[in-house]
């Protein structure tokens, strides 16, 4: 097969079997070589193309901007990765409300490690640089912070409508905007 310059960019959307994006956070994309595979493995199908081909000695194949899992997935839990937690939290600082971008923000765990604390979805919240340095090793009640939520488990229902929440669709492949923004008003 040939490689055309600039594609090793491209990426593809991947849709569940019923045709909603597999998650939203992250946006559930793949590498256009795998989805290539996928295609030709016969795992997925190929909903629309990019308008490049990828050739071998005898034949070209369309290069997939969209696919659809041919079985239905289903996610039972959110990992617990510093993303996810932000998004749950809505890039906000759980304890002064700042709304801030992901590199000044940080994760503060509500009961210190030192005490006993874990990291997991039930101890650990969105924090500023500034109130994470004030709370440092403290309880809440030493500290003098509250809580604007307790911090909780998210189901990935609830991740993928905050992803949704604070998705941009600039960096989105104009074949792939029905499949995500299929609810929203069309613009006149």
């Amino acid at each position: 097969m040939t490689h055309i310059a600039g594609m090793g960019s491209l990426r593809t959307l991947v849709l569940n079997a019923d045709m909603q994006p597999l998650s939203w956070g992250p946006l559930s994309v793949w590498g256009w070589q795998d989805a290539f595979v996928a295609v030709l493995q016969d795992r997925v199908t190929a909903i629309c193309n990019y308008e490049m081909e990828v050739r071998s000695a005898s034949r070209s194949f369309p290069i997939p901007s969209v696919v659809a899992l041919k079985r239905y997935h289903r996610r039972k839990h959110v990992a617990f990765t510093r993303y996810h937690v932000f998004l749950r939290d809505g890039f906000r600082c759980q304890y002064c409300g700042a709304t801030l971008e992901t590199k000044e923000l940080t994760f503060d765990h509500v009961v210190p490690r030192s005490k006993g604390g874990t990291t997991s979805w039930c101890n650990v919240v969105t924090a500023c640089q500034r109130d994470n340095l004030s709370k440092g090793d403290k309880s809440l009640k030493e500290s003098g912070l509250r809580l604007r939520r307790q911090p909780f488990e998210p189901t990935p229902h609830q991740i993928d409508e905050c992803a949704r929440r604070h998705a941009s669709k600039d960096d989105l492949h104009e074949t792939w905007i029905d499949f995500l923004y299929w609810d929203s008003t069309l613009d006149a």
